[in-house]
């Protein structure tokens, strides 16, 4: 991303860990249903765009199976100032987590697999270009 109007460029890097909720946590797999996902996305990055003063807006969220450690979503923002960049990514995580079809398993150490859901994620107050990515 880049732009000579930008004079901060804001990272989000959401990683797999190795544990959720006081278990161990083997591997992740997330599954969307993708037009539903891109359509969604979409609408969150230009909803960004329209509220605060950025130049752009990307989201990238994969799919399929992660291993602890490997990047699960992305999103990058480019503005003229860093305090609209920052909101701008907050605004645009916290709005891909609670809306955008996308589900996460759990694989555990002890041998159970669960769905998860985020509830906090849903919660938070705090939108271009989207993809999901399922060849990664």
């Amino acid at each position: 991303m880049e732009d000579d109007g930008a004079g901060a460029l804001v990272v989000f890097e959401g990683r797999v860990r190795n544990s959720n909720e006081g278990k161990k946590v083997l591997k992740l797999e997330y599954e969307a249903y993708e037009q539903l996902a891109l359509k969604a996305g979409a609408q969150i990055l230009e909803n960004a765009k329209v509220r605060f003063p950025i130049i752009e807006v990307v989201c990238i969220h994969r799919t399929g199976e992660l291993q602890i450690g490997d990047l699960a979503v992305w999103v990058g923002v480019l503005s003229a100032h860093r305090a609209e960049a920052f909101d701008a990514c907050r605004f645009t995580i916290d709005h891909i987590k609670a809306e955008v079809p996308i589900w996460k398993k759990e694989h555990y150490e002890d041998g159970t697999i669960n769905w998860v859901n985020c509830a906090e994620c849903a919660s938070h107050a705090h939108a271009a270009k989207v993809t999901v990515d399922s060849s990664l």
